[in-house]
């Protein structure tokens, strides 16, 4: 899952090995389609847990965020169900975005990019931009 549209924020410098880790976590749906004529299967579809990791803030894909979530949503479900089918190979037949799971570090290069640019996100807070896009769906890990 790479739709992550950048436009803008990657100056190049990828400096961002002290930026943490984080992933997106999103709950998958997905159905089994037996290829061969006379097979089926019980129960054909399958519920599952996708984790996506997040790009370091400012690289390319870091907006994955921005283009994809509305208020701690999916803000097109079908677009993301999609996304999700095309790296898992097989039919998704819903998909919901979870959380950010996210280390302090992640956090923090994240809301320094995001102060960096609030033109980008139409903010005037970096509080703002995070409650925006990911509501209240972020949690902190070790």
């Amino acid at each position: 899952m790479t739709d992550g549209t950048d436009g803008g924020g990657d100056d190049g410098d990828d400096g961002n090995a002290s930026a943490g880790s984080a992933s997106y976590v999103l709950g998958v749906r997905f159905r089994l389609e037996p290829a061969a004529a006379g097979v089926s299967v019980e129960p054909a579809a399958f519920e599952t847990t996708l984790f996506r990791a997040a790009d370091p803030p400012g690289t390319d894909g870091w907006l994955f965020f921005r283009d994809n979530l509305w208020r701690g949503e999916l803000n097109d479900p079908a677009h993301v169900r999609d996304l999700a089918a095309e790296v898992l190979d097989v039919p998704v037949v819903a998909v919901d975005f979870r959380e950010l799971r996210t280390d302090e570090a992640y956090l923090d290069a994240l809301k320094a990019a995001i102060a960096d640019d609030l033109a980008l996100f139409n903010a005037d807070s970096t509080a703002e931009v995070i409650s925006k896009y990911l509501g209240s769906s972020i949690r902190v890990v070790e």
